[in-house]
């Protein structure tokens, strides 16, 4: 590979899930990367109307990307989809939470990637609940269920083969997977079964996490029916959170850490000892 090759990469995120907020940093985790630059436009935590997403599409594309990662809740709706529609054909992958399976054959018709993120549970949005300490509080124990339990493993290393072919010039595989306990600790790496087995209670855990809200946030009308559920739902993500931290507590104890950084030239190394050299 040519250390002159760059790849231009567009992040657009219309509204926010968990797999959007560190999104541009599984790619180049310490800023260091030589071969990528990286433009990120987004529509905030709004999505509608579905303009907006239109909007936003159309001001990725003036980067130029030559790959496009596409990230919002629900990819089925209107609004993702209409900016699905500008991407032409410019390599694009759509990653989004578990709503978005509605949408998987569009997604194989316009041959584009997909990554779906089972345990990114929707937040309960409602005004009498969430502020913003709450809010906060919520995403930072879903992002730690996202890197412990390998969901993130998995992102990194779909869209690292992809800037990896494209980089050495290869036309490239476009991810389709749907990511669900198993598949996602099985990438994590554990090294001790204890661990693993925590990692999957927490992930089915906060998978579980949106069928509750939903039915706070869309369902129940008397705010006497639905608070419950809402501070139920966060306290299921803290819990999953906290099964998270003994999981990698237990594998920090057998020094079996699993560590994937990226190279400057953007591929992968490994290691497990805390004091052996990533190779």
């Amino acid at each position: 590979m040519s250390e002159e090759k760059v790849l231009k990469i567009g992040i657009l995120k219309n509204g926010t899930i968990g797999s959007s907020l560190l999104l541009a940093f599984l790619l180049d985790e310490r800023a260091e990367s030589k071969n990528i630059i990286v433009r990120e436009v987004t529509s905030g935590a709004k999505m509608n109307p579905p303009e907006e997403c239109v909007e936003t599409m159309k001001k990725l594309l003036e980067f130029e990307p030559q790959l496009i990662l596409m990230s919002s809740p629900n990819a089925a709706l209107k609004g993702p989809k209409a900016a699905r529609e500008l991407a032409g054909n410019i390599p694009t992958i759509v990653i989004s939470d578990a709503p978005a399976k509605k949408a998987i054959e569009e997604f194989k018709e316009k041959k584009m990637g997909y990554i779906i993120v089972g345990c990114d549970s929707m937040i309960g949005a409602r005004r009498p609940f969430l502020d913003t300490i709450e809010m906060s509080y919520f995403n930072s124990d879903l992002l730690k269920v996202l890197a412990i339990t390998g969901a993130f493993n998995i992102i990194t290393n779909e869209l690292n083969k992809v800037v990896m072919d494209m980089l050495e010039g290869k036309a490239p595989s476009l991810p389709q997977i749907e990511i669900n306990a198993t598949n996602a600790t099985e990438a994590a790496g554990f090294s001790n079964p204890y661990a693993q087995a925590k990692a999957i209670a927490a992930f089915e855990l906060a998978a579980s996490v949106s069928k509750i809200t939903g039915r706070a946030c869309f369902v129940l009308k008397d705010r006497a029916d639905y608070m419950p559920l809402l501070a139920a739902s966060h306290e299921m993500m803290k819990t999953a959170a906290e099964l998270c931290t003994q999981a990698r507590e237990i594998e920090k104890s057998n020094d079996t850490v699993l560590r994937t950084p990226h190279h400057a030239k953007q591929h992968l190394l490994t290691k497990r000892k805390l004091h052996e050299k990533e190779a």
